[in-house]
């Protein structure tokens, strides 16, 4: 199940891109590739940017090459920088913020992506032993999140990162315990694999790489998915019911078909 925003108190983390300065149009680079038309260095305005901060080609991006930008989440963390962090001072009107702004992005992104997991696995009623240091972890995330942009930018995030997988990790386990014969493939290098109508069921496939995988037909069932990378991954008819730490970004990333099944509240893409 993923976490609802009746679930959380603290940070939106549900992108709001109304209320963004375009940050991750601006300060994130990306390569001409098959994800992107064009190259973008960071710190660069994407050309498709409007003078409002929204996309000028929202309704086209697959068609005109920018797949890339449909399967990106900020997990809200647009928003916070730019209304909460900087207190709705935008980058064109304040240059000299500009560069701050645009360097404390991509750390408030890793935060409000470990706030997504953290507030999931606290819905999760299998993970109840570790739910008391779960709520520990939840606290000091939100008050990394809610500091100015020059502790954001002293703070160690990848020892944050570090500490919180772990955690996650004993949430996972206690949610898979149960599954007999589960399959550990985490970080496995699985591209364009045939892994049509397998049996995944409670598999550890944290970090993953699932690209163009043939996952048709297969049994996800309370598999651990975090951070796998599904990018052109066939779900057509696999059953994802109860899979721990699945984003919507990762199934907009995939392919799939009305037979899919979903964790929780995620939406099936417009594009299956």
């Amino acid at each position: 199940m993923s976490p609802s925003s009746e679930a959380f108190t603290g940070p939106n983390l549900l992108a709001d891109c109304g209320s963004c300065f375009g940050l991750c149009c601006v300060a994130l680079p990306f390569a001409a590739s098959a994800d992107f038309a064009v190259d973008k260095a960071a710190g660069t305005p994407c050309k498709n940017l409007a003078a409002d901060f929204r996309c000028g080609i929202h309704a086209r991006l697959r068609e005109t090459g920018y797949s890339g930008c449909t399967v990106f989440d900020c997990f809200g963390a647009g928003q916070q920088v730019s209304q909460v962090t900087f207190g709705g001072r935008d980058w064109r009107q304040a240059p000299d913020s500009r560069r701050q702004m645009f360097d404390v992005f991509p750390v408030m992104r890793q935060l409000h992506e470990l706030l997504w997991y953290v507030t999931e696995a606290l819905e999760l009623a299998k993970a109840r032993p570790v739910h008391g240091e779960l709520r520990s972890v939840l606290d000091d995330l939100q008050g990394y999140a809610g500091a100015d942009a020059d502790a954001l930018l002293k703070l160690d995030v990848a020892r944050v990162r570090g500490e919180v997988s772990e955690l996650l990790l004993r949430a996972s386990e206690l949610v898979r315990a149960e599954v007999p014969g589960r399959k550990n493939r985490r970080g496995a290098d699985l591209v364009g694999a045939r892994l049509r109508g397998a049996d995944l069921r409670g598999a550890n496939l944290r970090g993953a790489l699932l690209v163009a995988a043939d996952l048709s037909g297969a049994d996800l069932r309370t598999a651990d998915l975090i951070g796998a990378d599904l990018r052109g991954a066939d779900l057509s008819g696999a059953d994802l019911t109860g899979a721990v730490f699945v984003t919507q970004a990762q199934l907009n990333a995939a392919k799939g078909d009305a037979e899919t099944r979903l964790p929780g509240q995620l939406g099936r893409p417009g594009h299956w």
